[in-house]
């Protein structure tokens, strides 16, 4: 039950929530019975003794603390409801009274999604600049199919290049001792590819089959093997083999062996109309981009601190996740790249706070403008959805909440709104720019985790009942670089 709620600064309540005497006393019967068959009592069977007495034996608070950890989630989430609050972080929540009479006090202090104010979100003036594709890059990506396509052959009468793969022994050593890791042979090295430190692999350019020679090279500073940071390293070389590429002809049989198509100047205009259309598509995620970053600079908000080191927690989590699904741990991960988990987190910084922006400016626009997804709206994301992870779509909604797949498409058609709006001018780029990153404003949107969902899903910061007086719990915080390759 709600007691009270008061204000204490920008953005954080406090309530003040009861559970009376029959709640509490509930909670401590449901604490005994889960606790009984640990307790032993002299002259009873585990499990057999009567509440009464092991309370008389050990306290009467023996069950004080699970019986509040148990029941205050259910109190918080009815106060929560009751004083309409959207949480964006898990409260801290402290005991401040507790009896068997009167049941338990709690207070909880509660971190809120901020007021706010949006203008100037229709009417957009903004440039749609498209790339034009010319002959050059059809090259180069002819020449890449080329390379895909390429032939592997020994080498020999000629010395390693940069682009071969070379077949080699080696053995390091720092200052004539071997140290671990540095021994291996018949060991296959494309050289240019940045498998090694810096400088051993220019250090293999320009010898021949059958020489053993010396590469000399000091491991980066930042290296993820503490005791060669830094060291001067000597690796003794016995290179095997030299393998070159050999590439197809560029001609018609060419065309017909890696593509559909039976000439090479089809093939060519294909790779030109796909290429146009990837610009195009690009051009339109840039002005999606400058659109929402238009209306994110016109929006007024006080933002809670809690809601970008949540988000940022978030992208870490999803990016070890990303990781694990690679075959490679975060740990590891950091340890190979010289990375802290600080260091991490500050690279997903800026995105992060740009994504909690944009989520709380499309919902300010939802607001505003009413917008509410139809039910067959929400029925065809349910089938894109369940398409998409090979599942049947009644299935899928058992999962998947529709108020979550709701806000997303409200959030969504928020953007299209600001789209359709806007005052769009195009322009042809006279040269070749770089396309946009993956950040279309609705992928920004839908990667921004509803905050106040996940922070009135999860349970509060855990007290923990004492006998005399309650003690308030620690807080705790939740949640760019590039993929690992």
């Amino acid at each position: 039950m709600l007691v009270a709620k008061n204000s204490v600064e920008t953005n954080k309540y406090e309530l003040e929530i009861k559970v009376d005497a029959a709640g509490f006393e509930a909670a401590l019967q449901k604490a005994y019975l889960q606790n009984k068959n640990k307790i032993q009592v002299p002259g009873f069977r585990k499990g057999k003794a009567p509440r009464k007495l092991i309370e008389k034996m050990y306290g009467v608070e023996v069950f004080y603390e699970d019986a509040i950890n148990a029941s205050y989630p259910e109190a918080l989430e009815e106060a929560v409801k009751e004083a309409e609050l959207e949480l964006v972080d898990r409260p801290e929540v402290e005991v401040t009274a507790v009896n068997k009479e009167d049941g338990y006090t709690f207070k909880a202090t509660c971190i809120v999604k901020p007021e706010v104010e949006i203008s100037d979100y229709k009417g957009i003036k903004v440039t749609k600049t498209v790339n034009p594709v010319d002959d050059a890059e059809i090259a180069a990506e002819i020449d890449r199919m080329r390379d895909r396509n390429a032939r592997t052959i020994t080498v020999e009468g000629r010395a390693a290049e940069m682009g071969d793969t070379v077949v080699f022994d080696f053995d390091g050593s720092l200052d004539g001792v071997p140290f671990e890791g540095g021994k291996a042979e018949d060991f296959s090295l494309e050289l240019g590819s940045g498998q090694f430190i810096p400088g051993f692999e220019e250090q293999m350019v320009g010898h021949n089959t059958g020489e053993e020679f010396e590469v000399n090279v000091t491991f980066p500073e930042n290296y993820h093997a503490e005791e060669l940071k830094g060291k001067p390293a000597v690796f003794k070389i016995n290179l095997h083999e030299i393998k070159g590429k050999e590439l197809p002809e560029l001609d018609d049989e060419f065309a017909k062996d890696v593509s559909e198509f039976d000439t090479l100047d089809e093939l060519k205009a294909d790779l030109k109309a796909k290429a146009e259309e990837r610009n195009k598509k690009a051009a339109d995620e840039q002005v999606e981009n400058d659109l929402v970053d238009a209306v994110v600079a016109n929006m007024k908000a006080e933002i809670p601190e809690v809601m970008f080191e949540n988000r940022t927690q978030e992208s870490v989590n999803e990016f070890a996740y990303r990781l694990q699904s690679q075959g490679m741990s975060l740990d590891l991960y950091l340890q190979y790249s010289g990375m802290t988990v600080d260091a991490l987190k500050e690279s997903f910084r800026a995105q992060a706070e740009k994504q909690v922006k944009i989520r709380l400016a499309l919902e300010k626009i939802v607001e505003l403008e009413k917008i509410e997804p139809s039910e067959e709206d929400l029925n065809e994301q349910y089938q894109k959805m369940a398409e998409q992870y090979n599942m049947e779509a009644d299935k899928l909604k058992e999962i998947v909440p529709a108020d979550d797949i709701s806000k997303d498409l409200a959030m969504n058609k928020a953007i299209d709104l600001i789209r359709d709006s806007a005052v769009i001018s195009e322009k042809k780029a006279s040269a070749k720019k770089a396309a946009p990153k993956k950040t279309a404003a609705k992928k920004a949107a839908a990667e921004e985790t509803a905050e106040g969902e996940k922070a009135a899903k999860a349970p509060a910061k855990k007290p923990a009942a004492k006998k005399s007086a309650a003690k308030k719990t620690e807080s705790v915080s939740e949640e760019k670089t590039e993929d690992a390759e």
